[in-house]
């Protein structure tokens, strides 16, 4: 950490951890000030971020120091204050946008092997009808995912809002005829979740999950899992990996189902003849 700056030696103390958002809020405080915040107080660094002096102490904890005292003697080891010479230097948005590059260079190498997604797509084609789910964080992933497929897949049925009816409609699309279920679990996990899939699975269905890593809690429920990491950088998680990610499994599901062209030209001439689009 020694060959770079202050801002990103504390960056990089950061990455990978899992924080809340209170906790992301004093990291990036203490990435605007990194010369300054190897001598902040913690009272200096909770007016700073404009949090409580006790979330500063859960913060070093979480980073897995002792508390802040360990935290700030840390940074005065390695990661001084100084200046700044000769060094391109990123603001906290740019860093956040390098991270998920990052993370889209990881699931490109992680493709190189199409085997799984392949797999998943053939998985997908084939259950009439799908059920796609994916709670709280994820439900915008799920939706994605759905109102896409649906140009292609005869029956998509997309599983956002949870309670009582989730094992319901868990129920309804195995009757109907259901084989398999794709999951997008983003952190933080719902417990919901977890149990909708141990439910999924004891009612035959096999599922197919994209989560944040290979092993979120939602893997010792999934048939197939794709990681896609997401970004961390930002107080509240960026899911730039695993969008590509479902738009790579939808690919691989359109190579699986033979009338996938046809249904999209159908859609087109439609969408023509009702002015659907302004372009």
């Amino acid at each position: 950490m020694s060959g770079s700056s202050p801002a990103a030696r504390l960056q990089e103390l950061f990455e990978g951890r899992r924080l809340t958002p209170t906790q992301r809020r004093i990291a990036h405080s203490m990435v605007r000030r990194a010369g300054d915040a190897p001598f902040l107080s913690s009272v200096e660094l909770a007016e700073l971020a404009g949090v409580s002096q006790p979330s500063v102490t859960r913060f070093a904890v979480a980073l897995g120091f002792d508390g802040y005292p360990a935290l700030r003697k840390h940074l005065r080891e390695v990661a001084p204050a100084g200046p700044e010479t000769g060094e391109e230097t990123y603001n906290e948005y740019q860093q956040a946008v390098l991270g998920e590059i990052e993370n889209l260079r990881h699931l490109a190498e992680l493709l190189a092997d199409p085997g799984p997604v392949e797999r998943a797509g053939r998985l997908l084609a084939a259950s009439r009808p799908l059920p796609v789910l994916g709670l709280r964080a994820a439900s915008s992933q799920a939706r994605g995912f759905g109102y896409f497929a649906a140009k292609v897949h005869p029956d998509v049925r997309v599983l956002d809002e949870g309670g009582s009816m989730l094992h319901d409609r868990i129920d309804a699309a195995r009757r109907a005829g259901a084989t398999a279920l794709i999951c997008f679990a983003l952190p933080r996990h719902p417990r919901e979740v977890v149990d909708a899939l141990a439910y999924a699975r004891d009612r035959g269905l096999t599922v197919v999950s994209v989560a944040d890593s290979a092993f979120a809690p939602v893997a010792r429920h999934s048939d197939l899992l794709i990681p896609a990491a997401v970004g961390t950088g930002l107080a509240f998680d960026t899911a730039c990996a695993p969008m590509l990610l479902g738009r790579v499994l939808l690919e691989a599901m359109c190579d699986a189902l033979p009338d996938a062209q046809a249904r999209l030209e159908e859609f087109d001439a439609g969408a023509v003849a009702r002015g659907l689009f302004v372009e």
